[in-house]
């Protein structure tokens, strides 16, 4: 019963070429890295890190509307009728919202929870975007 065979065997190169070759192959990769860096050096400015239709796409409160949007259309019964109109002032960001009649109590909620919960995630979702941002439910 001695000629038990371990489970692992210790890998072992059968010559050493490929050892040499690996090496090679880890020196050519080094060199490479190093001409990345010196081409970075040049003070030139990607065009793509700061294109222009990345600016033009963010409105003011577009994180909040969007939140603000999303919410109140799955609380309401009749979501084609959520409208959220977004005006700048110096404190931030005021969203107005506009739900159907028969909604106003599903949005305001019992004691104004609801709303108030509301008004916590648009909060949050603009402080994100480094603004403030108020929520008035309109008639």
């Amino acid at each position: 019963m001695s000629d038990i065979t371990p489970a692992f065997e210790s890998p072992s190169f059968s010559n050493e070429e490929e050892e040499d070759e690996f090496e090679d192959d880890a020196d050519e990769l080094d060199d490479d890295a190093d001409e990345v860096d010196d081409d970075e050096d040049d003070g030139e400015v990607d065009a793509a890190a700061e294109s222009p239709s990345v600016e033009a796409n963010r409105l003011d409160g577009g994180a909040a509307k969007a939140v603000a949007e999303h919410v109140a259309r799955s609380i309401v019964d009749d979501p084609e009728a959520v409208l959220v109109e977004v005006a700048s002032d110096r404190a931030g960001v005021r969203l107005s919202l506009h739900v159907a009649p028969g909604d106003m109590g599903r949005i305001i909620g019992k004691r104004g929870r609801v709303a108030q919960a509301l008004r916590s995630l648009v909060r949050a979702a603009a402080a994100k975007d480094g603004t403030d941002a108020s929520v008035d439910i309109v008639d």
